[in-house]
């Protein structure tokens, strides 16, 4: 490709799920959808979050009350 002045290219962009080999499951959509209500509500930290999963029975792996690390460990997991 010739050398294009960047100014002349198209603005680049990313597609969050292109590097998904399959559609997401119902789980992971149900978790999305909550963590997006959560934002929402104006819940900005970790803690806060937590509480909200818990207090809309948003299903933890393993059915347990979600927990920060917990969490955390779970999104390190679906990121991967």
């Amino acid at each position: 490709m010739a050398n294009i002045p960047p100014h002349l290219l198209p603005p680049q962009y990313l597609n969050a799920n292109q590097h998904r080999l399959n559609p997401p499951t119902q789980y992971e959509n149900l978790l999305g959808d909550a963590i997006e209500g959560a934002f929402r509500t104006g819940i900005e930290t970790l803690p806060e979050l937590v509480a909200w999963l818990n207090d809309q029975f948003v299903p933890s792996p393993g059915g347990q009350a979600w927990t920060e690390e917990m969490f955390t460990a779970e999104m390190r997991r679906l990121g991967a």
